[in-house]
């Protein structure tokens, strides 16, 4: 349909009548060519108490109501109220203008901050050590579940383009990051065999040595979401066929492999593991996008949500004699259902009652935030652990200076904790950039 179709003032027949306005009783007929006036004679005045003829006027024609404009929700350009002489124009779709760009979809700030926070619980745990971090906030399951439905988004496109999409992402940011541990190890004495080609695409755990085994030791992460990217078409696939029974039969692999079969003792068998615990997070992101959590009942949820969160719960407290804690990161099993019953509520939440987080653009300075981690996510997971590393040579020759020694508490966690934080800082500033050029963005200090 065309513009001048849409336009219900364009064929209007009263809004063409004299100078192109008409709103008379003869709007919208021919105009008629101008008579020229008549002569005028002098003649004897009639008789003022002569009734005057009584002179019934013409009935005006019945106007009918002006149809009103139908909205246009997709123009995006400003609405041309300007009158052309004969017509109101109407406004007119940016999508007529060559030049114009869409604009790229709006982020979900709900989704973002559970990312931010996720991360920040991540540096925290890493510098206190807090067993009880994973039981308040479990931000590998929360991260796992976010991907889950990113990647179930990203898949409405070809899922070639989508994985090679997703690697290209992830490995420039490892890589480079690799470069600078892998020559630390190096130096440091370190011997690789043909194992070394982990670091190049990280199927399997890297190998490394133990001086830079806080660095390394967190790659497992990258390994598993690396996985999961190359195994998600199938399993998405798998799961539209049936998606509750897929849904729960998720968290079969992990009882599984903790009850019957522990799987080989080999790289394979570290990723199974990793696989086999947060497999139900990476599937519930797809019943959220596909909206099947939306769609089930509140009761059925809460009582599921319990049920993963009370067994999750009892088998870390019931099992501390053989972890030897209750941190979750230690128990798969236990990891598993707590994070499956976590994750069940935000995700579920998120669906039922629509949080969009929208308020967040009213504070600017953590609206902002949140946006850096988000951007610099992959950066901030890697370099933490090596920000962390070097906060503590650094801290110790503060303890040269007298006026540090006095004034700052250079023996507490806190202090380097903060201290922590600014060396992240620093890695974004110098290394964040390498995500924009995975991204084939323009490399920018911050985004």
């Amino acid at each position: 349909m065309t513009w001048d179709q849409q336009n219900p003032y364009q064929q209007n027949p009263y809004q063409q009548g004299h100078n192109g306005y008409g709103y008379g009783p003869y709007a919208g007929q021919q105009q008629y060519a101008q008579q020229p006036h008549p002569e005028y004679t002098c003649t004897p005045a009639p008789d003022q108490t002569a009734p005057l003829p009584s002179v019934e006027p013409e009935p005006e024609p019945e106007l009918k109501p002006e149809p009103e404009p139908e909205p246009q929700p997709d123009a995006t350009a400003t609405a041309v109220g300007r009158r052309s002489g004969r017509r109101w124009e109407s406004p007119r779709s940016n999508e007529d203008d060559p030049n114009h760009r869409p604009k790229p979809p709006a982020r979900d700030r709900y989704f973002d901050t559970l990312r931010a926070v996720a991360l920040i619980r991540v540096v925290t745990y890493h510098t206190f050590g807090w067993a009880w971090c994973g039981m308040v906030f479990p931000s590998m399951g929360i991260m796992f579940g976010l991907a889950g439905t990113l990647m179930a988004k990203s898949l409405e496109r070809p899922a070639l383009k989508v994985v090679k999409s997703r690697l290209r992402r992830l490995l420039p940011p490892f890589w480079f990051w690799g470069f600078f541990v892998v020559l630390a190890m190096l130096i440091h004495d370190w011997l690789p065999g043909w194992q070394i080609v982990y670091w190049i695409v990280p199927l399997g755990d890297p190998p490394g040595n133990a001086w830079g085994e806080q660095a390394w030791e967190i790659l497992w992460y990258l390994r598993t979401y690396l996985w999961f990217v190359l195994l998600s078409p199938a399993l998405l696939w798998v799961f539209r066929k049936a998606p509750v029974p897929v849904l729960l039969g998720s968290l079969a692999p992990i009882l599984v492999l903790n009850f019957v079969w522990s799987g080989p003792d080999n790289r394979f068998g570290s990723a199974l593991w990793d696989l086999s615990t947060y497999l139900f997070c990476w599937i519930l992101g797809f019943a959220h996008r596909d909206g099947v959590l939306q769609r089930t009942k509140p009761a059925l949820v809460a009582v599921g949500s319990l049920a993963a969160l009370g067994y999750g719960g009892w088998y870390a407290f019931s099992h501390q004699a053989d972890f030897g804690t209750y941190d979750l990161d230690e128990n798969p099993l236990a990891q598993a259902f707590w994070s499956a019953g976590f994750v069940l509520l935000l995700m579920w939440a998120k669906a039922y009652f629509k949080i969009g987080f929208a308020w967040l653009a009213r504070f600017r300075k953590l609206d902002r935030t949140v946006t850096v981690f988000n951007a610099r996510a992959v950066t901030i997971y890697l370099w933490h652990e090596i920000a962390l590393i070097l906060a503590v040579p650094l801290i110790d020759r503060m303890w040269d200076v007298p006026a540090f020694e006095k004034w700052l508490p250079l023996d507490s966690q806190w202090f380097m904790f903060g201290v922590g934080w600014i060396l992240i800082a620093v890695f974004v500033l110098l290394c964040g950039w390498v995500e924009d050029v995975a991204a084939k963005k323009k490399p920018k200090l911050l985004p």
